[in-house]
Parts: structure tokens; sequence; C-alpha cells
């Protein structure tokens, strides 16, 4: 091959090529960038699941009083410690549809444990779209429709009862809400932390970036469990349980936005000295519009990336918390709280069910993480 031969094209450009592009390439060509965004992570399945996950749970918190079977605060004196009870659809080789059975209840004078039997003679047909406990949807509006019901004159413990005979099902449905909630408004009072102090930071340098730089470092040296602790021990122990929902909110957001601070300022000062920020600067663009307008939609995607994993550390920071005592407490109910009545060994070993408020935390932490890990690869759809 002669060494001064080329592949570049000696015809003269066509500023109207794009036309010969096919109607496939045309679309991709032609696409914003949320659109590649979007077009890339529907190629990451494993998001794409985890996402409708989460969808599905943060709908379901909307209707919890429909969806749970019984009241949030509804015992039964008789079915303490009540084993979660099977569901099944086949009674004598004939489909009945989904139903469970009575049980009788003695107790073990040898073990002193209640022993829970199964009466199997008569199955009981589980209703749906009834009516059951009375409830005040979201507090505001009374009610006593349900999805799911117990069966007419019998009980139904999908999920076992705890030590007050109250349904497990129903109480996880409900602690869903607290736990799910606190990390979106956490996460709401962080962002507004972190992008504007890392934003003041970026911009403009100096005696500003010094400032919150080191305030950072201060906050971030602290370990955080028990400076979470500290915190929540100062809370009044006459407050109200939604007071105490809102401060153990804002200690969590409190100390979740220095990350997120460092990542904007460095964003920032990359991103102010490019020709778009000093044109706009030599324009007369206030600092506020140039931040706001210019600098921030640069990295938007990065910002959705990085809420979306900082939301499960909002969870597990309740869940520790109220795990330990100090954070959210009865009559307020969340999955921290759940555990929180699990503590005790013994209790867990004889009955296990107690610990399933676990698994939710366990799903909505990988669900996040999975969903997060999509939308931080395709933050960048031209990688």
């Amino acid at each position: 091959m002669d060494k001064n031969e080329h592949f570049v094209s000696d015809a003269p450009f066509d500023p109207h090529s794009i036309e010969q592009l096919t109607p496939e390439q045309e679309k991709v060509y032609l696409a914003s960038q949320w659109q590649l965004m979007w077009w890339k992570l529907k190629r990451h399945r494993l998001a794409v699941i985890s996402g409708l996950v989460l969808l599905c749970m943060y709908v379901s918190i909307l209707f919890v009083e429909i969806i749970s079977p019984y009241n949030l605060h509804t015992g039964n004196d008789d079915a303490t410690y009540a084993p979660p009870q099977r569901v099944r659809l086949f009674h004598e080789g004939s489909f009945v549809g989904p139903f469970v059975y009575d049980r009788s209840v003695q107790m073990n004078m040898e073990t002193f444990l209640r022993e829970y039997t199964e009466d199997t003679t008569e199955p009981k047909p589980i209703r749906f779209f009834c009516s059951g406990d009375s409830y005040k949807f979201w507090g505001l509006v009374e009610g006593n429709f349900h999805l799911i019901c117990p069966p007419e004159n019998s009980d139904m413990y999908l999920l076992g009862t705890d030590r007050l005979g109250r349904d497990m099902f129903s109480r996880i449905m409900y602690g869903a809400r607290i736990s799910l909630t606190i990390g979106l408004i956490g996460i709401a009072i962080s962002f507004a932390f972190g992008i504007l102090l890392g934003g003041l930071a970026g911009y403009y340098g100096g005696w500003v970036d010094f400032i919150v730089q080191r305030t950072i470092e201060v906050i971030r040296s602290f370990p955080e469990l028990p400076l979470w602790m500290a915190l929540s021990a100062i809370l009044p122990v006459n407050w109200s349980p939604l007071l105490v929902f809102f401060g153990i909110t804002v200690i969590l957001a409190m100390l979740d936005w220095t990350g997120l601070a460092r990542a904007v300022r460095s964003k920032l000062l990359a991103l102010r000295e490019e020709d778009y920020c000093t044109a706009a600067e030599l324009m007369g663009a206030k600092p506020k519009r140039i931040i706001t307008r210019h600098l921030l939609p640069g990295f938007s995607s990065h910002l959705i990336a990085s809420a979306s994993l900082s939301v499960p550390s909002m969870i597990l920071g309740e869940t520790a918390l109220s795990f330990l005592g100090l954070g959210l407490r009865p009559p307020i109910t969340s999955w921290g709280v759940l555990l929180n009545e699990a503590q005790d060994i013994n209790v867990v070993a004889l009955y296990p069910w107690l610990i399933l408020p676990v698994v939710n935390v366990i799903i909505v932490i990988l669900a996040f993480n999975f969903f997060g890990d999509g939308l931080r690869d395709a933050a960048d759809p031209y990688k």
C-alpha cells in the first residue's frame, strides 16, 4: 500500500447528507440526551426490573389501608405469636380457590409455648374487595373497604402475628409508608443543601470553597452511627410521633449532603471554565442564572443517579436508629420499629417471622442499588 494513500473523501461536503440516513439512524441522530438515556436504560434489564419493583412499592404505600387486611392496631389476644398461615387452593382434591383453615390453640405446659393446630375439615375462603376493619385513609377519610379480607367468622394471618396478636403483613405494609417516605423527603432536603453549598463552592471558589470544604471534612470525620445516635437522643421525649418523624428525617438529611456537595463542586469547577459559561458571564448573566440554567443541567443525569443511590442510606439510617430504640417509636410504625420488637434472640429463635421486615429492607436496598447502577450507566449515553 502506498504510504501517501489515504481514505479521506475528496468529494465536496454535502450539508443535506442527513437526508440520506435510514429512519433508524435519523432517529438516533436527532434524539435528545434524555431519549438516549432512556434507550440505554431499557437495555439494562436488571435496572428496569428493579425500577418496576420500586414503582410497585411506592404505588402500594398510597393505598396501604386498602391493601392491608387489618387495621394497624387491630390485635387478637387469642392469636399472639401465631405462625404464618398457608394459603391453599384445593380441599380434598377439589378446587375451592384461595382459602385457609381455622386454627385452635393450646398451651404446652412443658415448653410454655402456644401450639396452633389446623382444623382441616372445613375450608375458609378468603374474601376479596370486601368490607373489613375501619380505618382513616391517610388519616383523613373514614373507610372500611379492603382489597383482601379474612374469611367470615375466622382469622387470616399470612405472615403471622406479634406479641399482641397484630397481623404482621398489615404492619409491614403500614411500615413501608414511613420507611420509604423518609428516604424521599430526606433526599429532597439533602439535595437542596448539597446543590446549594456545592454549587457556591464550585462557582465562587476562594474563601467560600474553603469554608464549605472544611465543614464537609468536619462532618465526615465523625463516625456515622454514633453521630446519628447522639443527634437522635437530643430530640425531646415529649415530641409527637409526627415531629419525631420529621426530626429523624432532617437529621439523616443534614448528614448525607456532604458527598453530593463535593460532587457538585468538582463538576462546577470544571464546567465554569467552559466557553458557554464565559459567554454567559460576558453577556451579563447573574451567577444564579449561570449555575441553574447553564451548569447544573450539564450534569443533571449524574444528580439523578446520585439520588437513587442515596435513598438507600436514608432508609438504612432510619431502620438502624429505630432498631436501636433511638429513632421512630410507637404508635408510628416503620420497618425499623418492627425490627426493634425482634431484638431478643430468644424471640427470634421461637418466632422467626418477626424478622420478616428485614426482607423488605434488603429488597428495597438492592432494588435502589441496581436501579441506580443502571441510571449511572445511562447518564452518559455516548459511551
